[in-house]
């Protein structure tokens, strides 16, 4: 499934987040929506896809950060961080 955007081209980015999932890290599967945002619960490293396709590697980010990058896919290769949620 090709991930979505929002209702809206683009984000408000002073609002907060309107819903979310759970992520489960995949080199294959896309977020089922674009992502405003990430929140890592577990410690670790985090590699994702963002919108314009750009591959990035979060390096050893805490638990309990917050992400402030809109992403389409948390991919498994690269992502050690637990309990992931994408927000948008």
């Amino acid at each position: 499934m090709t991930a979505q955007p929002n209702n809206k081209s683009t984000f408000d980015l002073l609002a907060g987040a309107s819903g979310g999932e759970a992520v489960t890290p995949s080199d294959s599967a896309e977020l089922s929506k674009f992502a405003r945002a990430l929140y890592v619960g577990g410690t670790g490293d985090v590699a994702l896809v963002t919108t314009d396709g750009s591959s990035l590697t979060f390096s050893s980010v805490p638990a309990g950060v917050l992400l402030p990058i809109q992403c389409k896919q948390v991919t498994s290769t690269g992502t050690t961080a637990t309990n992931i949620i994408a927000l948008w």
